[in-house]
């Protein structure tokens, strides 16, 4: 069976996401983290997991607005796991170096979305004039 290019773009996107999220949980399993940080590292893992679950929910929406809608939401969960990604290097619970694949992996992703948003959101528009 052939897939048109736009699924087989959509199941590369859902595996790369799922990836990422993956990646991010298992860059935390570590027994030293400080209690204080505890709640950060969980809010980091929350909200990588939640790029690729709202990325495979939109891929799965029943129009263009609903992607558009889940697809924003995509966008800020990617750029809150990129803020959580540096926070956590800056007070030093991730180290830099071990992380700078992860680091460039998630900010691929953010530019990759917020175009994706700009451009579903110029579809929309042209479609309600």
């Amino acid at each position: 069976m052939n897939q048109k290019p736009q699924d087989h773009f959509n199941d590369q996107l859902r595996d790369r996401t799922l990836k990422m999220a993956s990646m991010v949980r298992n860059t935390l399993v570590k027994p030293e983290i400080n209690p204080l940080d505890r709640p950060h590292v969980q809010q980091l893992i929350r909200s990588a997991s939640s790029v690729a679950a709202n990325y495979r929910s939109a891929t799965r929406g029943r129009s263009d607005a609903e992607y558009f809608s889940k697809i924003c939401v995509v966008v800020e969960e990617a750029d809150e796991t990129l803020f959580w990604l540096e926070y956590l290097k800056l007070i030093l619970v991730l180290d830099g170096s071990k992380i700078k694949s992860l680091l460039d992996e998630v900010d691929q992703l953010v530019r990759l979305f917020v175009t994706i948003k700009r451009k579903m959101g110029e579809k929309l528009e042209k479609n309600r004039k």
